[in-house]
């Protein structure tokens, strides 16, 4: 990314900082590299932005089945006794990156902020397992969890679905298959800057923010292509959810948007189709933050914020 590229004034300094920090580092661009030659490098950086892990006193790692073969899962909790709600969580990176320890520091903060039990999937990527693998991991892994609540200490009427990026994409999917299978009826789903309609990159956010504030238009084309098998699945409403036809019946959601994030615009639509809907929708736009801030709250402190909040969601809601 060249240097001289003009960045708004509002632009939080610690989101500034970070960014000039990755120009100076001159890595080329997502979009002209090998997804699994990448996937290395982008797991190791996700991994240093997160921060100093929270210690638990429970962090458990296990196998769930799954269509594809068993799907590994990390459960984090605090010990308080009794049962407490849950959080199914869905990791972000573009479908293609991301695992367990990509998103460790995120898990074991929400789960320690909020009380709940944290379930971590580690659903398989694209391009070796490309759509709908990665759903079809995220919703076996969510029954499993609603069918053992009471050995994991969950509270069966407190489960909620959640994640960021393409786990807010994931989460939203979940959200519906499970209101269309008749149950497990879900609590909430806390959406992180989901990616919610890939059929088009044309909002004013893509416009305007497709390039220099981290996420950018080509790395979403670069995304997409990987994990859709051909481009007329871009439309189908377990890839876009904005585009489904009905979003009635949804558990109560908040939807966390960043002010300098290519998919601000698309994440506030799903929020306001929910709203439309019926839906309870608390939306909170963070001032001056990037795509993945969350997961960078180790050197931003807005992520922090985010995760407190998001927090707070997960333990007030009840089925």
């Amino acid at each position: 990314m060249p240097e001289t590229i003009t960045r708004s004034e509002r632009l939080h300094p610690e989101a500034r900082a970070l960014l000039e920090m990755m120009d100076a580092q001159g890595a080329p661009p997502l979009d002209s590299q090998d997804p699994v030659e990448a996937r290395g490098a982008r797991t190791e950086g996700m991994k240093m932005l997160g921060g100093e892990p929270d210690a638990l006193e429970r962090v458990e790692n296990l196998s769930v089945p799954g269509p594809g073969g068993d799907v590994p899962v990390r459960v984090y909790a605090t010990e308080h006794g009794g049962l407490r709600p849950a959080l199914v969580y869905f990791h972000g990176g573009g479908f293609v990156f991301g695992d367990l320890d990509t998103h460790d520091a995120v898990c074991r903060a929400l789960a320690k902020e909020s009380g709940a039990v944290v379930i971590s999937v580690d659903y398989r990527l694209a391009p070796e397992h490309k759509f709908p693998a990665g759903v079809e991991d995220s919703y076996a892994v969510t029954l499993w969890v609603a069918a053992n609540a009471e050995r994991l200490g969950i509270d069966a009427g407190c489960i909620g679905v959640g994640g960021d990026s393409a786990g807010g994409n994931l989460a939203t999917v979940v959200a519906m298959r499970c209101r269309d299978a008749g149950g497990p009826a879900l609590a909430s789903q806390v959406l992180i800057y989901p990616v919610t309609d890939v059929s088009s990159f044309e909002t004013g956010s893509h416009r305007e923010l497709g390039d220099g504030y981290f996420l950018t238009r080509g790395a979403m084309e670069w995304f997409t292509h990987h994990y859709l098998e051909s481009a007329d699945l871009a439309r189908h409403p377990e890839v876009s959810p904005l585009l489904a036809p009905d979003l009635s019946g949804l558990p109560p959601a908040l939807v966390i948007t960043a002010e300098f994030d290519p998919l601000r615009d698309e994440g506030e639509a799903y929020a306001k189709r929910l709203q439309q809907a019926g839906v309870p929708v608390t939306v909170t736009r963070y001032p001056g933050m990037i795509h993945g801030f969350v997961s960078m709250r180790g050197v931003l402190a807005g992520g922090r914020q985010a995760i407190q909040e998001a927090a707070e969601f997960t333990r007030s809601m009840k089925a």
